[in-house]
């Protein structure tokens, strides 16, 4: 366990009065292995949403406690067990896995502990598992495939050979590309993922190109993705079998690429629901902190887990304090804070209803590879497994 303590609360972790003194936050995100690249990058969005909020969360003191998955299942739910039962925080967010996500939410959620997923998404917890104490502030994994699939009918594509991790978010997301995409699936291959993760795709790339498909869509993320799109580029597929991807090019991978002289990735596109050139006060002042602090464009992992820190601080200035639940919850739905998406709202399953937009790579004025909003391809997007949840 890593412990940021805010400077205004080292004198106040524990309580001494009929309420708290600090809302205390655990954070759960992989800090070791090859992952540990996006892990990092939610942690400094996070101490970077706590600096924004000069540690404070309305008259309570900021405490958050970051916890290692590991990038398993099984260390994910000790690094939450750990945080519900020996530090008692009030919240459990982070989450970058979708398998890591659906072992550790009954530990949260049976303790009557609030749940904020700052970017797994997996369809059991948007449909069927959906809770009242459990928020995202990223997606639901079909939808950002599902924008994607829309893109490739609109530019015409007739088939697409699929590629990506054999775990539940790899499969939610060839599922979703598969439920907008109207063209042939020609072939899908899901690979080993994991600690020890499948990084060679020669074999996979090979029978995609034998495919005689139109496009290869494929889903990497982290350390994967980068390995990925250096094999795609040595193959030689640029010309005959193009590239189309979700959460796979990023501000993670983009440096590398650039550092490698891969030019085969400017131009190319993904879809996301957040920027860094979206137009509005919260984006713009993420962004360029997050520049200066760090010396790199924040990825989406960052925004998200940002924004999870900004949610929960907006409830619990507005409630005032942690133990009334049913005030903190209503707190959470109305969902009153600036986000760097823009506008924010909850569905009925507590997943965001909000647009997701078509990139591109792009220079930008400085030479930096980075990404560009191209246009809007749905416009306040309800996931398609929230008519499977009972809430109203």
């Amino acid at each position: 366990m890593k412990k940021l303590l805010t400077a205004a609360c080292a004198a106040s972790i524990v309580a001494t009065g009929a309420h708290a003194e600090s809302v205390k936050i655990g954070f759960v995100t992989t800090l070791t292995t090859g992952a540990a690249v996006i892990g990092t990058d939610m942690q400094n969005a996070v101490n970077l949403a706590v600096e924004h909020l000069d540690g404070k969360a309305g008259d309570l003191d900021i405490e958050v406690i970051f916890g290692d998955d590991q990038f398993a299942p099984e260390a994910g739910k000790q690094a939450t067990d750990k945080l519900v039962k020996q530090d008692d925080v009030d919240f459990v967010a982070g989450y970058i896995w979708s398998h890591v996500l659906l072992a550790s939410r009954k530990s949260v959620l049976d303790a009557g502990k609030f749940l904020i997923s700052a970017n797994a998404g997996p369809s059991q917890m948007a449909g069927k598992l959906c809770d009242p104490n459990f928020f995202s502030t990223s997606w639901q994994n079909d939808q950002t495939p599902m924008a994607l699939g829309e893109v490739l009918n609109q530019q015409g594509v007739k088939s697409l050979y699929l590629m990506a991790p054999n775990y539940a978010a790899g499969k939610d997301m060839t599922a979703g590309v598969e439920r907008a995409f109207n063209g042939e699936i020609a072939g899908k291959d899901l690979t080993k993922w994991g600690a020890d993760a499948q990084l060679d795709f020669s074999a996979e790339l090979a029978k995609a190109k034998a495919s005689g498909a139109d496009g290869l869509f494929v889903f990497y993320p982290g350390a994967a993705g980068g390995a990925f799109i250096k094999q795609y580029d040595q193959a030689g597929l640029k010309d005959t079998l193009p590239l189309y991807s979700v959460f796979t090019v990023d501000a993670l991978s983009l440096p590398k690429l650039q550092e490698a002289g891969f030019e085969a990735v400017l131009g190319s596109q993904t879809t996301q629901e957040w920027d860094p050139t979206l137009d509005n006060a919260a984006n713009k002042k993420f962004v360029t902190d997050f520049k200066a602090k760090f010396g790199t464009y924040p990825s989406y992992y960052a925004a998200q887990s940002y924004d999870s820190i900004m949610l929960i601080a907006s409830a619990v200035a507005k409630v005032g304090n942690t133990e009334d639940k049913d005030a903190i919850r209503a707190a959470l739905k109305a969902a009153e804070f600036d986000s760097v998406r823009g506008d924010f709202k909850f569905g009925t399953n507590n997943i965001p209803v909000q647009d997701f937009y078509l990139r591109e790579v792009v220079a930008d004025a400085d030479g930096t590879w980075t990404t560009k909003v191209v246009s809007t391809v749905f416009e306040d997007h309800v996931d398609s497994f929230a008519a499977e949840c009972s809430m109203e």
